[in-house]
């Protein structure tokens, strides 16, 4: 099964590093967090990955063609015509196809635009390229194909963003910072979608994915949730990116599976 990521968008609310890359190039510790959701993928064993480029898509090209060259200790021998001799070899058992799906594209079209590199009747896993999570994918999976529906979509909790006080009178009985929100589900991403869910897609650069083919999935009995009460964080902003950036440096990265 692939992994489809979405990586086009413009990360214009993260725009103080993403007016020089794609957002999911932004680093986590030394990595892009991109790299990092590859990384959870690839601990379950889905190790082919199919890219929606779009913004700065020549970034990420880059970052892929010069990957072995980076994760591997090498001689360079000028002495030899340049010979090159890879003495450690670091590099993950990834098939990587990055693919430009448009600038200006909505996350509903990238999908359509990719369609051709899904092989036809099998499902797919999709996920964003600016989030992370200690997801369980296999079981994820196991959930999608037991439930029958054409998407299955990660559901999570986020936290609030401001502390929570109780109070009696004039006494603040309870108090905790930043809990857990106030019950509702949002999509968390990490979906798994049957081939199926091309016939509610159309090559139109306006195409929201969330907005007229979920609705119409929902509409349809076709929408699923997988429920996870895990760590889920995306990286909307630098509060966001410094705050995964110290749990990945005091070693408390809680979505390092690998």
């Amino acid at each position: 099964m692939k992994v489809v990521l979405l990586a086009g968008g413009k990360g214009t609310r993260i725009s103080e590093e993403s007016y020089l890359k794609p957002k999911p190039m932004i680093e986590i510790g030394d990595m892009p967090i991109l790299w990092h959701i590859m990384k959870i993928y690839s601990h379950y064993g889905y190790n082919e990955f199919v890219i929606c480029c779009g913004y700065k898509g020549y970034v990420i090209k880059e970052y892929f063609a010069d990957y072995f060259l980076h994760m591997s200790d090498v001689t360079f021998d000028f002495s030899q015509g340049n010979k090159m001799v890879v003495h450690n070899n670091a590099a993950e058992p990834w098939k990587v196809t990055l693919v430009d799906t448009g600038e200006e594209t909505q996350t509903g079209a990238r999908i359509k635009r990719i369609q051709q590199h899904i092989p036809v009747g099998e499902a797919f896993m999709l996920t964003y390229g600016d989030g992370v999570a200690d997801v369980n994918i296999n079981e994820l999976v196991s959930h999608h194909e037991k439930s029958g529906k054409c998407v299955t979509m990660t559901a999570v909790q986020p936290s609030g963003k401001f502390g929570m006080l109780d109070i009696e009178g004039g006494t603040i009985t309870k108090f905790l910072e930043k809990p857990r929100g106030d019950g509702g589900w949002i999509n968390g991403g990490y979906m798994v979608l049957n081939y199926e869910v091309f016939q509610y897609l159309r090559d139109d650069e306006n195409l929201i994915f969330e907005q007229e083919p979920l609705e119409r999935l929902a509409q349809d009995g076709k929408l699923g949730a997988y429920k996870h009460y895990g760590f889920w964080q995306a990286m909307d902003t630098m509060r966001d990116r410094d705050k995964l950036n110290t749990m990945w440096k005091k070693q408390k990265a809680l979505w390092k599976v690998w």
